[in-house]
């Protein structure tokens, strides 16, 4: 079978049930697992690669707000490619091609190839999108077998979840300019990791929010998981939050547990990783109860002067960060 894929998550799905060998095309954002970094590209991106955070969000309301795609496909490049199985999606109009440009490329093609959409709004459907893929590619048995195992490690989780005597405030933020709230999936990780999402809801999609939203929900965690950014790329947002009212008085920020999370690798992409991201979650709320498997990276917690400034530490905090 010959497999394109045009969105990273389905892409990691194809890759666990066993089928990389079997992609011949994928999008221009698909990294994980690196073997698939060398396959032909059939997607591009109407964004500016220096674009800033604020401008990001201007051209995506934008071409939202006209019924423009943020991405394009490459017909040409599908057509020579000759696929006997198309996975993509018709969710977000933000994280891949227009379900209407798939459809009519589709048309184009001799050979019309399967289509399916993956569309999940919580953890269990996105487990379900494993099984809609095995049976497309004729690998059930496979996909059973690799939901089960994704299954038990979301069990342990919650059975260790289960003994959590207090759990904290959190507020997942998707993005910093504007601040988003999390949505789908994400509120639902935060529950089963032990805290409580104070703004984002769960199977409800992400919503721009006044920042004194975020003021009243006094969160004691906050988790930064900006959409289709890594650790580096958020960092550099990071400062933005500074000139938020009410920013340092926070109980996050007095406390110190304000953690920067790979937003792209994990917690944007409703694919088998999404459980990497709930053991992530669940150790940076709850390290004493939750361990992290071996190899899992850890959520990085902000010093005091990354999330105040040095105008903002005390003495003893400016001593030690020198």
């Amino acid at each position: 079978m010959r497999i394109i894929s045009l969105l990273p998550s389905a892409t990691e799905i194809v890759c666990q049930l066993g089928l990389a060998e079997d992609l011949v095309g994928v999008t221009h954002e698909c990294d994980y697992p690196e073997r698939v970094r060398h396959l032909p590209k059939v997607t591009r991106s109407f964004i500016p690669q220096d674009a800033n955070s604020a401008e990001i969000d201007g051209l995506v309301r934008d071409r939202v707000k006209n019924e423009r795609a943020l991405y394009s496909l490459d017909v040409a490049a599908v057509s020579a490619l000759r696929p006997d199985l198309i996975v993509t999606q018709a969710l977000c109009a933000v994280c891949a091609v227009a379900e209407r440009e798939v459809r009519d490329a589709v048309y184009t093609l001799p050979d019309r190839p399967q289509v399916i959409n993956l569309e999940p709004t919580n953890l269990s459907e996105v487990l379900a999108c494993l099984r809609l893929v095995g049976a497309a590619a004729g690998c059930e048995q496979r996909a059973e077998l690799e939901i089960d195992m994704l299954r038990r490690r979301v069990a342990t989780v919650m059975e260790r979840s289960a003994a959590v005597e207090y759990r904290p405030r959190v507020v997942v933020l998707e993005w910093i300019d504007p601040p988003f709230s999390s949505g789908h999936w994400t509120p639902e990780l935060v529950r089963l990791a032990g805290g409580c999402e104070m703004v984002g809801g769960e199977g409800m999609r992400s919503r721009t929010l006044d920042w004194q939203e975020i003021v009243r929900a006094r969160p004691e965690v906050m988790i930064i998981a900006c959409c289709g950014f890594d650790v580096e790329r958020t960092m550099q947002d990071v400062p933005i939050l500074r000139g938020y009212q009410g920013w340092a008085e926070l109980p996050c920020v007095q406390s110190g547990r304000v953690y920067v999370v790979d937003g792209s690798a994990y917690f944007s992409r409703p694919g088998p990783r999404l459980v990497d991201s709930l053991e992530i979650l669940a150790h940076a709320l709850h390290p004493d109860i939750h361990s992290l498997p071996a190899g899992m990276l850890v959520a990085r917690q902000l010093s005091g002067e990354e999330f105040l400034g040095r105008e903002g530490m005390t003495a003893r905090e400016k001593a030690t960060a020198v």
